[in-house]
C-alpha cells in the first residue's frame, strides 16, 4: 500500500474554494488529463454517488469514483477503482486565521499496477496530485481575486 499526502494553501476563503473544487467542469482547467466527467449516480457529492471520469491520457482508463463522506465545504471522501487500483481518498478544507484555507489531501493507493505509460504509479499519482491542487488554488485565488476562471 502506499501512502500519499499533500497541501496547498489559497487566498480564497473555504467557501469559494468548495464551490469550485466541487464544480468538476472545472476540472478540465487544473488537468489535461481528463475526458468526459459525468455523474453516473445519485446526487452529486452525497455519500454512494458515482461519478465516471474518463482518463485520455497518459493512457486511457475510465475512474469509477465513488463518494464515501461529505461535508461541503469541510471535506470529502471517496475511493476511485481505476487499472486494477483502489485508491481511497481525503480532502480537507480548513479556514486559517487570516481568512485563507488550507487545502489538505491524503490518499491510500494498492492493486496490481505498478506502472503508468512507463512511470512508477506511485510517482505518477504524486505528481497529479501536486499539480492537480497547486493548480486549482491558482484558480481560487483568480477568483478570489474577482478574476474569471476559464473551463
Amino acid at each position: 500500500m502506499e501512502y500519499l499526502e499533500y497541501t496547498v494553501f489559497t487566498r480564497a476563503d473555504r467557501a469559494l474554494a468548495w464551490k469550485l473544487f466541487s464544480d468538476f467542469r472545472f476540472w478540465h482547467a487544473f488537468s489535461d488529463i481528463y475526458g468526459p466527467i459525468t455523474w453516473t449516480k445519485g446526487k452529486p457529492w452525497t455519500a454512494g454517488s458515482r461519478m465516471r471520469i474518463e482518463i485520455v491520457r497518459p493512457v486511457r482508463a475510465v475512474v469509477d469514483h465513488v463518494i464515501t463522506m461529505c461535508s461541503p465545504g469541510e471535506q470529502v471522501a471517496w475511493i476511485d477503482h481505476v487499472l486494477g487500483n483502489t485508491m481511497v481518498q481525503w480532502v480537507t478544507f480548513d479556514t486559517l486565521s487570516d481568512g485563507r484555507t488550507r487545502v489538505h489531501t491524503w490518499a491510500e493507493v494498492t492493486g496490481s499496477t505498478r506502472v503508468v505509460a512507463g512511470v512508477d504509479c506511485s510517482d505518477f499519482l504524486r505528481g497529479f496530485i501536486r499539480s492537480w491542487y497547486d493548480r486549482f488554488c491558482a484558480a481560487c485565488d483568480q477568483m478570489a481575486e474577482g478574476r474569471m476562471v476559464n473551463v
